[in-house]
């Protein structure tokens, strides 16, 4: 393993940053538009009918997108979308809620997150 790890910096351009790199910062676009679609799919989760299981899976799809496109903290903020959506689909056809553990995430990762959208004139809603 370590000669794979080792290999890797001589594959790569030196000193670029690539666009999968964690590290490498977003741009302040890249931030708003990001916190902007997480309070849009965030609307989406609190109007969804508790009892609508289809929904809360295509909110989770939809995070799963997302967070695809961000790197860092942002990719948590939509971690925890995802989680509470699929969690809240589980048990959507009982009436149920989503576990306290992923309510816990939610809030978690918007405090997280809250000083860098916040910067970019969004404000993340729960």
């Amino acid at each position: 393993m370590d000669d794979a790890a080792s290999a890797a910096p001589a594959e790569s351009t030196a000193g670029a940053p690539t666009s999968e790199s964690p590290s490498t910062p977003m741009a302040a676009g890249d931030v708003k538009e990001a916190c902007e679609r997480f309070n849009e799919l965030w609307a989406e989760y609190a109007a969804t009918a508790g009892n609508d299981p289809k929904a809360y899976d295509e909110i989770y799809l939809a995070s799963e997108e997302a967070k695809e496109t961000v790197s860092g903290d942002l990719r948590g903020l939509f971690a925890a979308l995802s989680l509470i959506a699929v969690d809240h689909a589980v048990v959507a056809g009982s009436g149920g809620q989503p576990e306290q553990s992923s309510k816990d995430a939610i809030r978690d990762a918007v405090f997280a997150n809250a000083g860098a959208c916040t910067a970019e004139g969004v404000t993340l809603t729960l």
